[in-house]
Order: structure tokens, then C-alpha cells, then sequence
């Protein structure tokens, strides 16, 4: 647990030195209820993942709809490629869902930049209702949760939703510009260049043949004390095991219940981390967890701990994961994405990183009952 030392609050009670494999109970989280279930199931009709050069050299990259020679797209800064690469993405959803923009009633995204500078002025192009969310790098589980949230109450019969970073912009902001070279430590992780986008409609005779979302669980801001811009999977892998925990505790199912349980994005240092800490709270995961950090580059691509921005585990879900669960080859998936929501002048002026994780269950059309 040398990892989160100096905690700031919500500190865990101390181990005994005859008890260290065993956490107590979650000590400064919150036991109540915070399960949502969608009993009307809505559905992902559409769907469309961008990617950059490096990442469709990864495992997955057959998947992805799209993959860009050009991280800049023939554009003259990385932030308009960005936009550029994140309407490519909500259009390219629309199409696939075989609805036009004006079809659809709310679009929901959000992005790493100040303000959400990519999807506001993607969303000024667009021209639907648009409600602008973030939680960092799970913004997607964020932004799916709400549009089922609002199909499921009847308030919308189509939402999109949509997310983007680029390695190049996200560096300048968080970190330092490329022209800079700055080295980085072993254990930091690689911004994902992509772009990804869901069309969520109601579950009607129509849609019924596509994934359902039957259930998502909002996080909590949680805080082990890590304060190194470098080192995100450490910060959010508690952020997951709050999230996890209460999965496996209030909602009925247990780890083989699921055909994958996917984080994203805490890299191999951080899915090491949430291993851990889960095993110390009495659940062992099996070999169906794996986290989109990991998957989505090779080892030998020098990317470190694995991949991270808001397009990690996005453009995973939707290429890899929707294909599964679209052909029957997964059942039901347990997607926790995972946010570190410190600021670009928080870390710098001594504060720790707040985490936070959303996490949403998804069912093929073909089982999953």
C-alpha cells in the first residue's frame, strides 16, 4: 500500500500485521443503494470508433471503423484534427444506427480539453440538444449511463453519445508540449488518439435485435492520495474497486457472471493495483477481466503502462467489445471506465488526484437473462 500514502481523506483503518490479505469494509464509501436498473433496456443501435496510426497497430485495431494515417487529418493544429476526428465519429454512429442527424433527439459527450472544447464546437456543427459531460477518461460510461437514463424514462427515443482525445493535445495540456521532450517515468501510460461515438434508442420490436444496457452505477470521487500526473493508474484503480465492489455486492451478480469485465483505463500498473485491492476485500478476478489500457497496444509499441484518455476504453467498446456482443459471443459485459479528475494547476499547487468510475452492464440481444 506504499502507493497511496499521504492520504489526504477517506483513509482506510490500518492493517494488523496478522491480517493484511483482508481490507475492512469500505471505509469512507458510501453502503447506500446507487444500482440503476433499466427495465425498458435500451439499446445501442449505432456505433463508430477513430483511431490514430499507433493504435491500429494494436491488438484490436481490425476492429475500429476507422484508423488515420494523419494524426493531424490534413489540418493545421492537433485540436482541429481532434474535432475533425470526433465528428467522423458521431456521424459515422448516426449512419450505422440508419437515422439521419436530424433523427436524433439529445447528443450527450464530453472530452479531456479545457471547457470541452472538441465536443462543443463538434456539437455547434452538429445541431441537436447537447448536454456536455466529464469525467475524464470515463467520460463514455458517464455519457452512456445518462442517455439510457433518459431513453429508459421515456424523455428520448434516440441519444448519441460521444467521445474524443489525441495524444498530442491532451500531452500539451496535462503535461508538457511535445516540442518539450520531456522523458517520461516506466510507470506512465499513453494517451489514446480516437474518437467514439453510441446511438442509444429504445427497446422496440425494430431495435431488440441489438445490446441491451440493463444496468450502470454512477461512482464516487474517491482519493487514495496519489498526487503524480504520471501515475493515473495508481490514482484511479480505487475509484474501480469502489465501483467493483459495490457491483458484486448490490447487484447480484458475481465475477462469473460476466463474459469480460473491462476497466478503462488503468493500464497494466493500475489493473495490477485493482487486482489487489480487490483480493484484500475477498473477490478474486478471474481471467475475464482485462483493462482497455492493455488492450489496446503491443508491448513492443513502447507505450509503457498501457493506453489511457477518454478514446481508450471508447473506441475499445465500441469496435471490439460491441462486436461480441452483437455476433452472441459475449453475453454480458461489465464496462467500469475509470476518470482522474485533477486539473491542469491542481497537481502542481500539492493536491492529490480525485478518481472516479462509472460502470455499466450490457447484455447481448441473444441471452443474457
Amino acid at each position: 500500500m506504499a502507493l497511496f500514502k499521504n492520504i489526504k481523506r477517506n483513509k482506510p483503518e490500518s492493517f494488523s500485521d496478522g491480517n493484511r490479505d483482508v481490507l475492512p469494509s469500505p471505509t469512507g464509501f458510501s453502503p447506500r443503494q446507487r444500482i440503476m436498473r433499466f427495465y425498458n433496456t435500451p439499446r445501442i443501435i449505432g456505433r463508430m470508433s477513430v483511431v490514430g496510426k499507433k493504435e491500429a497497430k494494436g491488438p484490436v485495431g481490425k476492429y475500429f471503423s476507422k484508423c488515420e494515417a494523419d494524426d493531424k487529418l490534413g489540418e493545421k493544429t492537433f485540436e482541429r484534427a481532434e474535432i475533425r476526428m470526433f465528428d467522423t465519429a458521431v456521424r459515422g454512429a448516426v449512419r450505422d444506427a440508419k437515422l439521419e442527424v436530424d433523427d436524433i433527439d439529445l447528443f450527450v459527450s464530453g472530452d479531456l480539453l479545457n471547457q470541452m472544447t472538441t465536443s462543443n464546437y463538434a456539437a455547434r456543427d452538429i445541431g441537436v440538444p447537447h448536454i456536455g459531460v466529464y469525467s475524464a477518461c470515463s467520460t463514455m460510461t458517464e455519457s452512456l449511463t445518462v442517455a439510457a437514463a433518459m431513453v429508459d424514462g421515456g424523455y428520448f427515443s434516440n441519444v448519441l453519445c460521444a467521445v474524443s482525445s489525441h495524444f498530442a493535445t491532451a500531452e500539451r495540456q496535462f503535461r508538457y508540449p511535445l516540442e518539450y521532450g520531456c522523458q517520461r517515468p516506466p510507470y506512465a501510460q499513453w494517451t489514446v488518439t480516437g474518437a467514439a461515438a453510441s446511438v442509444i434508442a429504445r427497446n422496440c420490436k425494430e431495435t431488440e435485435r441489438f445490446p441491451k444496457i440493463v444496468m450502470a452505477i454512477p461512482g464516487i470521487i474517491t482519493d487514495f492520495g496519489t498526487n503524480d500526473l504520471n501515475n493515473m493508474g495508481a490514482a484511479m484503480a480505487p475509484a474501480a474497486m469502489d465501483t467493483m465492489f459495490t457491483l458484486f455486492t448490490q447487484s447480484g451478480y458475481g465475477v462469473d457472471d460476466f463474459d469480460m469485465i473491462v476497466t478503462g483505463d488503468l493500464g497494466k500498473l493500475g489493473s495490477d493495483i485493482l487486482r489487489d485491492l480487490m483480493r484484500r476485500r475477498g473477490i478474486r478476478l478471474g481471467q475475464n477481466y482485462i483493462d482497455c489500457g492493455n488492450m489496446i497496444y503491443n508491448v513492443d509499441q513502447k507505450c509503457y503502462q498501457g493506453g489511457s484518455g477518454c478514446a481508450c476504453s471508447a473506441t475499445v467498446f465500441n469496435s471490439y467489445i460491441m462486436e461480441k456482443l452483437i455476433n452472441g459471443e459475449f453475453k454480458r459485459i461489465a464496462y467500469l471506465a475509470t476518470g482522474a479528475l485533477m486539473s491542469t494547476q491542481s497537481c502542481y499547487q500539492g493536491e492529490t488526484i480525485p478518481g472516479i468510475s462509472h460502470a455499466v452492464i450490457v447484455e447481448s440481444p441473444f441471452g443474457g437473462e
